[in-house]
């Protein structure tokens, strides 16, 4: 019956659908192979690496498009030199060190093994390419246990099978779990046969995962180039690692916005500013960031503080720098039309976006602000004439931005008047999901020409693949606008919708804190899931606590005990920056997640790849928020290995279970990879409130024989040194002997030391009190744990014994010479 189905839509299919027929020939020129197509049709293939192919079909033979690519800043990945191709009577042929690439003739098919001839990828039947009056399709043949993850930042599971996707930059707040599409396009999926596929169009496409049968799943656009990357990769990360490779490596945020960030859709006054940082601070709940929404405007957008709101916004911004505050304003990328002498400006340098019917800038309505001109981005003139006015709150002692409202706003799927927006690039529907991105490089190109070597804060909510060059990004207005208190199912799906970013090239990001929508009228009630959210959120690597209106989310506002439970965690974030901060350098250098899907860590476990709700932190921390309303039980899957509890740092689990972990209000489930060793900091009122801080390094130890190791990274956190490799770095080993363990301490400094009046800390559970530490092979005194002076006492080597919790501890000032450890038990 199955196949009598399939033969039926076939039927159908050649009735509707133009492919490509019979390959005559091919022509080639370097890395690239053009083959010819009886009916004039071409397919490219550029080798633009051993495990790379650009892939471009065109129906009419002309190879052209109307724009280079914005995404794709490198496609010469290596230097494949002429590609050689063997004619066979059926097919073509193209090896490279990793792939054999194969076209059949007659019809055409691409196909795609890898060296060991096992069949990664392939066209379905001769439907491989194909086109109608709506669209340029792809099929590929879909195996029965082939699972897809990507998409960028998507709801839903994080496994894309058996659904269908768009690519439409979309204002949709209060989204719900399956919603689509929402505000960024990343059209860059994942499959479990070890390959990627870029899709580099930037029109309304589409992906349908094994929805219209079992035997195939596709992609299309409706028009423009259709051009897609093949990237091979022996496991998730390195097809991640090719496609960074392909659109660029992220932009490392300054230090403090790594920080506890607090905002509300309200937050648009100075003495409010100041009140709230105050607050903060009586309290000693740690933060560095501010933030301000679009109303402190004047007007849409000038950059001109609202008079009536800041009197002295200069002299705020003094105020709140003294006490160790950043404030973030926000961007709207539109010009209000009414009372705007901006406006009038732009308008008469011809800056809008043009209404094709009429040649004059096209009116947006706009959610505030009335009638705007959409700034057109495209157009060069633009950049350096909007750098000049976001400068001026720079000027006056801003940190950064979020641009906001990028879609644009009010122009989703529905809203087809907007296809009437012509840019200078192109008409809208090429330009629509790409608009954002064109703004966050201006915003950013711009920030650094007058900023000189300064990192840019810029968070971003809507844009097209490789944006993680410009900016960064949070997950849109999630949360549940019908009913607050119910927003337990969107909180939920903010991990898997978090995780999908890191896998669009988004590393830095954060949700909601609290969730955008809905009033609050009922703080008592609202307390549990503020807290659930907040302790989900500090594992955001950015993480904001935001709401819409004058709904506040300040942690006090729900009580002591939510209030107490929030610190906690703020705090432990806090605590955590030194391994966060490592991440943050290794997201930059290799485009990897911080947040990570328990699939990226561990494909080959069955149950971790159908995990939604977890994520390994960095790689050596597993999470597992409590996201359900009155849950104090979480079942927790841990993944292949041995696992250890984070809270008690003793219990030991075995991996490849589910367990049932006690998680009353003040506990978040964390546990760490056994044999690993994690870099923390003492909390502080915000990032490196203290220069000299001492540096702890909890050690949970290997087999006899055995190593763990970590490498710090640390560098001056606010310039852009670290893209000239200036930093520090600190190894720190430790080998388990029969009757101790052996450490080695190696710093390596690259033109920048964090400090020479600190101290590190080593922690090591351990079941007995050593006999002796020796340092450098001398003997080191022995100290009560109540008198170990880890701050101030930055010359003395000494270790201690803490009995409660069976825990070593040694401190050594790092003095950045290489160190030896040796414990005897």
């Amino acid at each position: 019956m199955k196949n009598i189905i399939l033969a039926f839509f076939l039927t159908c299919f050649s009735s509707t659908l133009f492919h490509a027929s019979e390959v005559l020939s091919y022509t080639k020129k370097g890395n690239q192979v053009i083959f010819n197509c009886k009916d004039g049709s071409k397919l490219s293939l550029t080798i633009n690496s051993n495990a790379v192919i650009k892939i471009w079909y065109d129906k009419a033979g002309k190879l052209t498009r109307s724009n280079p690519s914005f995404a794709v800043v490198n496609d010469k990945l290596e230097n494949m030199g002429e590609v050689n191709v063997n004619e066979e009577t059926s097919a073509y042929e193209i090896f490279t060190s990793k792939l054999r690439i194969r076209i059949n003739k007659n019809p055409m098919q691409l196909q795609i093994f890898d060296k060991y001839q096992k069949l990664i990828f392939s066209d379905f039947k001769d439907q491989g390419h194909v086109s109608d009056a709506k669209a340029v399709k792809a099929y590929k043949v879909l195996r029965n246990d082939e699972q897809f993850f990507g998409l960028g930042e998507k709801t839903g599971t994080l496994n894309r099978r058996g659904k269908n996707y768009k690519m439409w930059n979309s204002d949709r707040p209060c989204y719900s779990v399956t919603e689509d599409p929402i505000a960024k396009s990343i059209p860059f999926f994942m499959s479990s046969y070890r390959y990627g596929i870029f899709l580099d169009n930037t029109y309304k496409s589409e992906f349908k995962f094994g929805t219209e049968s079992q035997d195939y799943y596709s992609f299309e656009a409706p028009d423009g180039a259709f051009v897609y990357y093949f990237i091979y990769g022996k496991d998730y990360k390195e097809i991640q690692q090719q496609y960074i490779a392909l659109t660029g490596q992220p932009i490392m945020p300054p230090k403090w916005a790594l920080g506890f960030a607090q905002s509300r859709g309200l937050y648009t006054k100075e003495n409010q500013a100041l009140e709230v940082a105050a607050e903060f601070r009586k309290r000693k709940i740690p933060i560095d960031v501010i933030y301000q929404d679009i109303g402190w405007t004047q007007n849409l957008q000038d950059f001109e503080w609202r008079k009536d709101n800041y009197t002295d916004p200069k002299g705020m911004l003094k105020k709140l720098k003294a006490n160790g505050f950043k404030m973030i304003v926000s961007q709207d990328p539109v010009i209000s039309k009414k009372d705007n002498k901006q406006y009038v400006e732009a308008n008469k340098l011809g800056y809008f976006v043009k209404d094709i019917r009429t040649d004059k800038a096209y009116e947006m309505p706009w959610p505030w602000g009335g009638n705007c001109g959409v700034v057109d981005f495209t157009l060069p003139a633009v950049a350096d004439w909007w750098g000049k006015y976001q400068q001026k709150p720079l000027d006056d002692g801003i940190s950064g931005f979020w641009t906001d409202m990028g879609e644009p706003a009010w122009s989703n799927e529905e809203d087809t008047d907007r296809l009437n927006m012509k840019h200078h690039l192109g008409m809208h529907d090429e330009i629509h999901n790409v608009f954002g991105l064109t703004w966050d490089k201006v915003v950013k190109e711009q920030f650094e020409k007058r900023n000189p070597n300064k990192r840019i804060f810029q968070m971003t909510r809507s844009a097209y693949a490789g944006l993680q060059r410009y900016t960064f990004g949070w997950t849109n207005d999630s949360g549940n606008g019908n009913d607050v208190l119910d927003g337990w199912a969107q909180m939920e799906n903010q991990v898997a919708v978090g995780i999908s970013a890191g896998l669009g090239g988004i590393p830095f990001w954060t949700t909601d804190i609290s969730g955008y929508c809905g009033d609050i009228t009922d703080y008592p009630a609202m307390a549990e899931l503020y807290t659930r959210w907040m302790q989900f959120g500090v594992f955001c690597p950015l993480s904001r606590a935001h709401h819409e209106g004058d709904n506040a989310v300040e942690p006090w506002m729900f009580g002591e005990v939510a209030e107490k439970n929030t610190k906690a965690a703020i705090e432990l974030k806090y605590q955590l920056f030194p391994y966060l901060y490592t991440y943050s350098r290794k997201a930059h250098d290799t485009g990897l997640p911080i947040t990570r899907g328990l699939f990226m860590e561990y494909p080959n476990d069955t149950e971790a790849v159908k995990i939604d709700n977890q994520f390994i932190f960095g790689e050596e921390l597993l999470v597992a928020p409590v996201l359900k309303k009155g849950e104090r039980v979480k079942r927790v899957y841990l993944p292949d290995g041995e696992w250890i509890d984070f809270n008690d740092k003793k219990t030991e689990y075995l991996g490849g279970q589910t367990v049932a972990y006690k998680a009353p209000l003040n506990t978040i489930p964390i546990f760490v990879k056994k044999a690993s060793i994690l870099p923390m900091m003492p909390v502080m009122q915000y990032i490196h409130e203290k220069k000299n801080y001492p540096v702890f390094f909890h050690i949970f130890p290997n087999y006899e024989d055995e190593k763990t190791s970590f490498t710090l990274y640390e560098d001056e956190g606010e310039n852009q040194d670290y893209l000239k490799d200036i930093f520090s770095k600190t190894n720190i080993t430790c080998t388990t002997k029969v009757a101790g363990y052996d450490i080695e301490i190696t710093p390596e400094d690259k033109g920048f030391c964090q400090s020479d009046k600190r101290n590190f800390v080593l922690s090591i559970l351990t079941e007995q009190k050593p006999k002796s530490v020796l340092v450098n092979g001398n003997e080191i005194p022995f100290l009560a744990v109540d008198v170990l002076d880890f701050e101030k006492d930055t010359t003395k080597i000494q270790w201690s014994w803490d009995e409660k919790g069976s825990k070593l501890l040694i401190k050594i000032p790092d003095n950045r010479t290489k160190i030896n450890i040796n414990v005897n038990n």
